[in-house]
């Protein structure tokens, strides 16, 4: 009996340790909606799962620690159903980041992005004027672009220096034109029309006002579901690993939690055996 619950100590103590990377991913992506990503809403289901588990397993120590089978039944089965909700979360968030990567351009080291090659739930969210008011408002009073600028002997870097730049999906689809609209460069941020393609709508939306840029383009909603399915499949990966333990912890807990209650029946039948088997003092 000790030894079962020494285990079941010992389970929900690992179980409260991985807690802490789900949490940390959380809060990684509620930081990355606050600086970059700018969508606010998504971390919240991975903080509640990792606050969750390190409440339960702090219970389920608690009642192995003082043999409390309420306890420890309610850890199993609060348990169950938070692993089966970060399955959900796991496969929700592979399902919504599948499709859309940026294109290569040619004789550049960046990448361009284009809101057809996205489809499905999250790319419907983003693209939908209202939320993206709120987004694009984000991306802006981040100062992602102005960030971007270099100086190099007091001038901004030349074309060629900025094409073998790899931007982030962000910078290339907010801060700059699309390449195909032929803009030809005057630093990071300012471009001046040039006699490239205009069929695209993008390239009329372009600005050299630095407050708007090409923060209402097509291509700024593509880089942020290009920055979104980056973050969401860093966090995934270390999702999957933990689930695989929790698994693992679990299917020990269960046994070790069906060993005491084996445990205990026999215990309970040995001492029936023995009160029935000690004879009456009034048996002559």
């Amino acid at each position: 009996m000790r030894a079962s619950n020494h285990l079941i100590g010992l389970v929900n103590f690992f179980t409260f340790l991985l807690s802490i990377p789900i949490l940390g991913g959380g809060i990684w992506l509620s930081s990355r909606a606050n600086n970059t990503d700018c969508l606010k809403f998504l971390q919240w289901p991975l903080i509640i799962i990792g606050v969750s588990i390190m409440v339960i397993s702090l219970a389920g120590f608690a009642g192995a620690c003082y043999r409390n089978t309420l306890l420890m039944y309610l850890y199993m089965w609060a348990m169950f159903f938070i692993i089966v909700a970060l399955i959900g979360f796991v496969i929700f968030a592979y399902a919504v980041t599948d499709k859309g990567s940026g294109r290569p351009v040619p004789n550049r080291a960046y990448l361009d992005y284009y809101l057809q090659d996205y489809s499905g739930w999250l790319e419907d969210k983003v693209a939908d004027d209202s939320y993206w008011a709120k987004i694009s408002s984000c991306i802006r009073d981040s100062k992602v672009c102005s960030k971007m600028r270099r100086l190099i002997d007091g001038v901004p870097e030349t074309a060629d220096m900025f094409d073998e730049r790899k931007l982030s999906s962000i910078e290339s689809g907010c801060c700059k034109p699309p390449t195909e609209c032929g803009y030809v460069y005057e630093n990071e941020t300012v471009w001046n029309p040039g006699g490239g393609a205009v069929s695209d709508a993008d390239c009329s939306r372009w600005s050299n006002d630095q407050d708007k840029l090409c923060y209402a383009c097509d291509s700024c909603k593509a880089g942020v579901l290009a920055s979104l399915k980056h973050s969401w499949r860093k966090v995934s990966v270390i999702n999957i690993v933990i689930l695989i333990l929790l698994v693992i912890f679990y299917v020990a807990a269960y046994a070790a939690l069906r060993n005491n209650k084996r445990m205990d029946n026999d215990e309970s039948y040995g001492e029936t055996r023995m009160t029935k088997a000690q004879p009456s003092r009034f048996d002559f």
